[in-house]
């Protein structure tokens, strides 16, 4: 079991060669540069670099054509021609930059692996397993369908819709990865107490489509009972910490080891409160990292995206404030309605993994003003 990153890396390395990746500071970095060059563009930063991620990059386009004629799906703001135009200019100076320097995006290291397995027919591995399917990209995809074309069962997905929390959606069956007629749902809950599943499912609608027409109901069950999620709003972020350290050092007099017990908050702006609380009530932190590792005996603080796949036994969420979520910023980086409704749907998915993550004990705060999830959480609002 590994990262998929990791493992498309060292597979380039071994058939390709050593990978010179670029970042997104780097890709924003060629936006902005390029973004100069158009002076009477209109177009925000933080518009540029997600249509370069949601489109340009993850279709792995590199023509005009291409870009004028792709449907965007998933991007709802509208595009003329001649916006389009203005932008393709910009984005083919960024894969020019790209070019001269030599370096490549994760999508162009799995298009070029995925290319490297259909020209060879060399399958690196018998059988493959994925989990957290739900927010596989374009590109990754687009490799895993190659690896799969040559035998119909080599490839096996785990997912959950409801916790779709990176990338905009996607049809699969466009990709060669057909799995109408072929999917089940699991149904039985064995990690979430019934209370905090419950609750947490408020925040997402009854039903998850994808693209291709598929369908998840929730109505799970959970095989163990606990006690009710606490959702607490404070007046400042100072009660809250005090609050938070609390309810902390209860689950710790209660016989809860250091590690079983995390605190989870929407991004790095917030970690400085997860820090504060754990510290206030004398417990050592581990921040988490993208490599997962919470051995150890600390209390384990991160962002919400870190909490994917993780577990808990307690789980306080922190800072569950207005403009936080959802997040400020991504709300002012959309110009569509459409495209609104979407961070909404994602901004309330992620809230609901970190929620989900934790087993017997669930704390949601807030400080000031709170996030309006809040209120479906309570059941008095309309997810």
């Amino acid at each position: 079991m590994a990262p998929l990153d990791a493992v498309a890396k060292r597979l380039y390395q071994a058939v390709i060669g050593p990978p010179a990746i670029a970042d997104d500071r780097i890709i924003r970095t060629f936006l902005e540069e390029a973004s100069k060059a158009e002076p009477d563009q209109k177009f925000t930063l933080g518009f540029l670099a997600s249509e370069w991620e949601d489109v340009v990059d993850a279709w792995q386009l590199v023509t005009w054509e291409a870009y004028r004629d792709i449907p965007r799906l998933g991007r709802k703001t509208r595009l003329p021609e001649k916006h389009r135009a203005v932008l393709w200019k910009m984005f083919s100076t960024v894969r020019e930059a790209l070019r001269a320097r030599h370096l490549v995006t994760m999508a162009d290291l799995y298009s070029r692996l995925a290319e490297k397995v259909r020209a060879t027919g060399k399958v690196p591995f018998d059988y493959v397993v994925v989990d957290e399917s739900q927010d596989l990209t374009v590109a990754r995809l687009r490799f895993l369908a190659a690896m799969g074309s040559a035998a119909p069962d080599r490839l096996f997905f785990a997912g959950d819709l409801g916790q779709r929390i990176f990338q905009t959606p996607f049809s699969w069956r466009s990709l060669g990865v057909d799995i109408r007629g072929r999917s089940s749902t699991l149904r039985v809950n064995y990690r979430t107490s019934h209370q905090i599943r419950e609750q947490a499912d408020r925040l997402l609608g009854e039903v998850s489509r994808d693209v291709d027409g598929n369908e998840e109901r929730r109505s799970a069950v959970s095989v163990f009972n606990g006690l009710a999620p606490e959702i607490r709003v404070f007046g400042t972020e100072a009660e809250e910490i005090d609050g938070v350290a609390s309810w902390l050092k209860d689950r710790a007099a209660e016989g809860l080891r250091s590690s079983e017990l995390a605190v989870f908050v929407r991004s790095d702006r917030q970690l400085g409160r997860a820090r504060a609380a754990a510290e206030k009530a004398g417990l050592k932190v581990r921040v988490l990292d993208p490599g997962m590792d919470t051995r150890g005996a600390d209390v384990s603080l991160g962002t919400m995206h870190l909490a994917k796949g993780m577990e808990f036994l307690a789980v306080a969420v922190m800072a569950c404030d207005d403009e936080i979520l959802p997040l400020q910023s991504r709300i002012e980086s959309v110009t569509d309605d459409s495209d609104l409704e979407e961070v909404c749907v994602t901004e309330r998915q992620l809230l609901y993994v970190a929620c989900t993550r934790a087993r017997d004990r669930l704390l949601v705060t807030a400080s000031g003003p709170a996030s309006e999830f809040l209120d479906d959480l309570l059941g008095s609002g309309a997810a």
